[in-house]
């Protein structure tokens, strides 16, 4: 699996990756989030409104069970975690 991370600069978002699947095919906007100091690796979703008015949620990527799911997200993790000790974020100070 191939990734590759983008760095953000806002609020609690770390970094959006881009991650190759298969030879050609990439999932978009994989967010990298700091809550409470904890990394988070947050899938992107589809967001629609109903005909009920309700805001609804679908998941753009699926897994067979949680555990492949849990796996997939630490595996992105440790990506992350490499890739930022290498890439130190630069903090940018106006004054």
């Amino acid at each position: 699996m191939k990734i590759r991370f983008k760095d953000v600069s806002s609020g609690i978002v770390e970094a959006r990756a881009v991650i190759e699947i298969t030879p050609g095919v990439f999932v978009n906007e994989v967010t990298i989030l700091n809550k409470d100091g904890e990394i988070i690796i947050e899938l992107p979703q589809k967001s629609f409104r109903g005909k009920d008015e309700r805001m609804h949620y679908l998941n753009i990527l699926t897994f067979e069970n949680e555990n492949k799911e849990t796996l997939w997200r630490m595996e992105v993790k440790e990506e992350y975690m490499n890739w930022r000790k290498n890439n130190k974020k630069v903090l940018v100070y106006e004054g």
